[in-house]
This record gives structure tokens, C-alpha cells and sequence, in this order.
């Protein structure tokens, strides 16, 4: 496995090992948080947005499902995007994406009556499954329920699309979905950006 890949896999599970001995601390520092200041009453403090957990957030997780499936994918797409990129370009389009849906989630969170904190490394995680529609969009993927074989410029565009009524829609409560859309967004500036740099290069 590449090396940013294997990183990011470790830290992950590190920090949701820490997650047992310190989530609510861990949650009401890093977790991101909508922008002003909130009383949260079991802890008798308050939180609130800070520019760190534009990143941070993407390192907690809720349960054992949510950190499960967010490394198996990441497990299964990550490498060969990695190795298409390069482990830099490969880390930058991994961060843009975590970024680029934390700022997307922020904006759905503004003026909400629920405070509430966003966790995990979805929005990454739907970065990394975008770049792989695009780099290697022929390759044939099996779906797990049901066992259908699409290629992967299908399956992405499938995954946004359910993404987006998901969101639209209000269905899965408790799912940033318009994060995981933010996600993918991110993920598809950076290939452009990266694709034209090197089309301007090879002129």
C-alpha cells in the first residue's frame, strides 16, 4: 500500500482509539462545529467554529461502521490514485477535499436552530472515489448490495446523484451529504487544475 494512504489508514485509527479515552474532549475541540459560540451543557463549556477544524474533523468518528467503511474505501480506491498522482498531488487532492466539505457543511449548517458537530473522513474519503471515476473511468467495480458490475465513471456519477437527493431531499438523518457533494467538488478542481498545469507543461 502507499505510504499516504497507509498514513492516513493509521491515523485514523489512532485517533478513534483516543476516541475511547477522550471523545467528548476530542469532539468539542476538533470535531467542526458551526461558526459563533455555544453552551454545550454536559461538559459545562462552550463551542464553536475554529479555523483548525476545517482539517480535524475528518479524523473522528462516530462508531465502529463509520470508521469501517470509511477506511475500506479508502483502502480499496486510495492506492491507485496515489499511485497515479504521486503521494504529494495525492495529499493535496485528499485535503482540498476535506476542506472544500467542511466549508460546504458549514454553509448548511448556518442559521440551523440544532448545533450540532460533524465528524469523519467521508468528505475526503468521496474526494478520493471522484478522482478514481476520473483517472480510471472504464474499470469495472461490483457493487456489494446489489451485485451489479458498472464501470467507475457510472458508480461515481450513481454515488453523487443519491448523494445529492439524499441531501435534498432530508433523507439519512444524521449524514452531511451536502459535505460528502463538497467532497467531491474539491476533489474535481484540483484534477483540473493539475490536468491543465500539465497540459500547459507537455506545450
Amino acid at each position: 500500500m502507499p505510504s499516504a494512504t497507509r498514513a492516513l489508514i493509521i491515523v485514523n485509527v489512532a485517533v478513534f482509539a483516543l476516541q475511547a479515552l477522550y471523545d467528548d474532549l476530542l469532539i468539542s475541540l476538533f470535531a467542526l462545529w458551526p461558526i459563533g459560540r455555544f453552551p454545550l451543557e454536559e461538559l459545562h463549556t462552550t463551542v464553536g467554529f475554529e479555523l483548525w477544524q476545517l482539517v480535524t474533523y475528518a479524523f473522528l468518528h462516530g462508531s465502529f461502521m463509520h470508521i469501517g467503511l470509511n477506511m475500506l474505501a479508502l483502502f480499496i480506491f486510495g492506492p491507485d490514485v496515489e499511485r497515479e498522482l504521486g503521494t504529494g498531488r495525492y495529499l493535496v487532492l485528499y485535503f482540498a477535499s476535506v476542506i472544500s466539505a467542511a466549508c460546504v457543511q458549514l454553509l448548511t449548517m448556518a442559521g440551523a436552530a440544532d448545533v450540532y458537530p460533524t465528524i469523519g473522513a467521508s468528505g475526503g474519503i468521496f474526494g478520493v472515489l471522484l478522482a478514481y471515476g476520473m483517472l480510471f473511468p472504464h474499470r469495472i467495480l461490483v457493487l456489494l448490495f446489489p451485485p451489479i458490475p458498472l464501470p467507475a465513471w457510472l458508480m461515481v456519477t450513481l454515488y453523487g446523484l443519491i448523494e445529492l437527493a439524499n441531501g435534498v431531499f432530508g433523507t439519512e438523518a444524521g449524514v452531511a451529504h451536502f459535505a460528502h457533494l463538497g467532497g467531491m467538488l474539491g476533489a474535481y478542481l484540483v484534477l483540473r487544475f493539475s490536468r491543465g498545469r500539465r497540459r500547459l507543461e507537455r506545450w
